[in-house]
């Protein structure tokens, strides 16, 4: 008896706490950020000065200041997106930037929201996608898969600015819980039932698309409080800003949307459930127009202009073109800063290559979850514990 209480004492000691950390350690997180309509043009040159020369681009109250502190800028995308640059591309990985040989796209044929936002979440395009008004979404997304996987149920969340994040993730069907559009949170403590309180209390500038900051303090609010192991988040004020053609606003959520990745990774960063072992990926659901004129504006595909009854039509017949142009980043413990062939073969990065990249991030295995989906992004380095 004495042998056996000895034994399951030394067995005990020896379960911690070293057992417990190393376990805390190989629980990987992944923060998926989606940056709304940001083209890769502005995130790798920064502010274009023709635009901004353009008086019917900068009638913002606040034009003056985005001049003077994007367009005049002796470095242009270091003013614009700081951490980007400074961080993200310097301890991990930044793919897009086509002036240099990198490229991303989207693998959908329609080039907007909708099809964007599935392709990156579900690692597939889907051609009955075509229009943003879509119903719930048909596809299962990775969030709703790992939310039925053991050691993530009920800790998968979502924060969006656009209110078809609900249709986008079908949380019905789902049970990931999503904030999007005008949506509060129903949280019990005082700082929570504040935000919902401003958000309540705040014009709107549009119907469907809420503030990025609120967006932002939500999402902050759902990583402190219910510490999820995979979290989404999409910013959207860069897509609205840029459709009305106010490149001044465009630019300022741009730099701010910046700053709330740089809040985020440091809010990751202190806390002990996430320092050390959560993989911060980036990216966009659509490019916009890269030709003369309001073509930056602007982002449909030819068949999405066939089949739509747009006024674009009629001047793009053949689409916007650079609309399918992207961008992706990728930060973390186990993301190499230096990794050879990241598109994984491909000749161009693939949104759809996302969800795959999430899963293996959190050392789950992606053929489990779609074995047609993208394959993942070669970004990891060859000894981290992945699938």
């Amino acid at each position: 008896m004495i042998r056996f209480v000895l034994a399951f004492c030394i067995a005990f000691l020896a379960a911690t706490p070293q057992a417990f950390a190393q376990r805390a350690r190989s629980e990987q997180n992944v923060v998926f950020v989606m940056m709304d309509g940001l083209r890769w043009q502005e995130v790798f040159r920064g502010a274009d000065p023709e635009l901004a020369a353009n008086p019917e681009y900068m009638k913002s109250a606040w034009a003056a200041a985005a001049r003077a502190r994007f367009v005049d800028a002796v470095d242009r995308r270091a003013a614009l997106m700081p951490f980007l640059h400074e961080v993200i591309e310097q301890q991990g990985v930044l793919i897009g930037d086509r002036d240099h040989g990198s490229c991303a796209g989207v693998t959908n044929d329609r080039w907007f929201s909708y099809p964007g936002y599935n392709e990156a979440l579900t690692g597939r395009a889907d051609a009955r996608i075509n229009s943003n008004d879509y119903p719930p979404n048909p596809n299962v997304t990775f969030l709703e898969w790992l939310n039925r996987r053991p050691g993530f149920a009920g800790k998968v969340r979502a924060a969006g600015s656009w209110d078809a994040f609900g249709r986008i993730i079908n949380a019905e069907r789902s049970g990931v819980p999503v904030n999007a559009g005008f949506a509060s949170d129903g949280g019990g403590d005082p700082a929570t039932r504040m935000l919902d309180a401003l958000q309540a209390d705040t014009a709107h500038q549009w119907d469907i698309v809420r503030w990025d900051s609120f967006t932002h303090q939500y999402a902050l609010a759902g990583l402190r409080r219910h510490h999820p192991r995979a979290m989404f988040i999409s910013y959207g004020e860069t897509d609205d800003f840029a459709h009305e053609g106010d490149y001044a606003q465009y630019l300022i959520s741009a730099n701010r949307n910046d700053r709330f990745v740089r809040e985020l990774w440091t809010a990751l960063q202190a806390d002990r459930f996430y320092a050390g072992r959560t993989t911060l990926i980036l990216t966009v659901d659509h490019g916009r127009g890269n030709v003369a004129g309001d073509s930056w504006r602007h982002h449909y595909s030819p068949a999405a202009l066939r089949e739509g009854t747009s006024p674009l039509r009629e001047r793009y017949p053949d689409g916007i073109p650079g609309s399918d142009q992207t961008w992706m980043a990728a930060l973390g413990p186990s993301v190499s800063a230096r990794a050879a062939d990241p598109y994984a073969g491909r000749a161009c990065a693939g949104l759809d290559q996302l969800a795959a990249t999430a899963l293996t991030a959190l050392g789950q295995d992606w053929r489990a979850f779609n074995a047609e989906a993208g394959i993942p992004l070669n970004i990891f380095r060859a000894n981290a514990n992945h699938q």
